[in-house]
């Protein structure tokens, strides 16, 4: 194998393959990139056999067709160095050579044909949903989506497809973040993704993408990029027995004015606590130090007994910074039971601080 290519082409498509690599263990197969030329196109890969990306380019020129192997760290560590020129990649005397002008490093390298095979997408059911609305829904609830969780579904997210419409869910068990997508379905599903895949999905795929299903893999692809994420085994809580069915007080408040407040609270104490009146809110920053802070936000809030609750000011603020609209909803029962945020599709169920 043999290809010239730009530097800031290769280290591109390098820096998007990293967290798809084995990282603990530099002699699995799994640390390396695989390379495979053919002609006027390339298709390198990474994978650590729980997801795993392919990235398919035109903008490297193939001297000598051929597959090869290299450690991904490394060869993104030597890219880097480069200067930005074009620079080759060759494979000589069972190494990979990378030269630019008087630059030159050795990779070893392994055999190419025992590089974990990607799953296909050949007789697998395709989830038929607006593209760029599931990428959105996953960006919004990600943030609720929990980690290193002993109940390993809550690790990831929920794509509930129903009759009439679609939730994507993602709870930490303090919040519970629902999107939801209107789309008419013949069948029911229920998938569980792992949230370095959510996360991975958001970064690589802008504009239309295919995605494919089975009981094991989920699979995505478009015109550059072939990714795949091996699915959560598990079911899921049934989250709609949390959503309350009625609320007491229901408020329509603005997003800008409340997202400052609570900001400027959180730079005191991640717990806050609010009193609401009927012409006011007061904000209180909860600090165990001797430490106070305090703010109000002048509005009309429809209440008319004082009401107050505590909770955790970053669950509300990764709500409020993933909506558009001026004016959310903000519907609420007693001060020790769940509350709800809500705007358009995107709902937020937020365990209050019982103090």
């Amino acid at each position: 194998m043999k290809v010239k290519v730009q530097k800031q082409v290769i280290e591109s498509i390098l820096i998007n393959l990293q967290p798809f690599l084995e990282k603990k263990d530099a002699s699995q197969i799994t640390s390396h990139i695989y390379f495979d030329a053919k002609e006027n196109e390339c298709t390198i890969k990474a994978t650590d056999l729980e997801i795993g990306l392919s990235v398919n380019t035109k903008h490297i020129k193939v001297d000598e067709d051929g597959t090869c192997t290299a450690n991904g760290k490394k060869l993104l560590d030597i890219i880097r160095i480069l200067k930005d020129d074009e620079l080759t990649l060759e494979v000589l005397d069972n190494s990979l050579v990378i030269k630019q002008k008087q630059s030159k490093f050795k990779l070893p390298i392994f055999d190419a044909s025992t590089y974990p095979a990607f799953p296909e997408t050949e007789n697998k059911p395709q989830i038929t949903l607006d593209s760029l609305q599931l990428i959105q829904g996953f960006k919004k609830i990600s943030p609720a989506i929990d980690t290193n969780n002993p109940k390993f579904e809550l690790n990831g997210a929920l794509i509930n497809i129903k009759e009439k419409s679609t939730d994507i869910v993602g709870t930490d068990t303090r919040r519970l973040a629902i999107s939801n997508i209107n789309s008419a379905s013949s069948e029911e599903l229920a998938i569980i993704i792992p949230k370095k895949a959510i996360l991975e999905i958001q970064k690589l795929f802008l504009d239309k993408i295919s995605i494919y299903y089975d009981s094991v893999n989920l699979i995505i692809t478009n015109d550059n990029y072939y990714f795949y994420s091996k699915l959560i085994n598990g079911k899921y809580p049934d989250y709609a027995r949390i959503i309350p069915s009625s609320t007491k007080h229901n408020l329509k408040l603005p997003r800008k004015d409340m997202a400052e407040s609570i900001k400027m609270m959180s730079t005191i104490s991640q717990d806050i606590k609010l009193t609401i009146n009927s012409n006011n809110i007061i904000f209180h920053a909860l600090s165990s130090d001797n430490l106070e802070a305090k703010t109000e936000l002048e509005i009309n809030t429809g209440i008319n007994e004082r009401f107050e609750i505590s909770f955790n000011s970053r669950y509300i603020l990764d709500f409020l910074y993933q909506i558009d609209d001026d004016i959310f909803e903000m519907n609420l029962n007693e001060s020790n039971l769940p509350f709800v945020v809500k705007s358009d599709e995107f709902t937020t169920i937020i365990m209050p601080i019982i103090l």
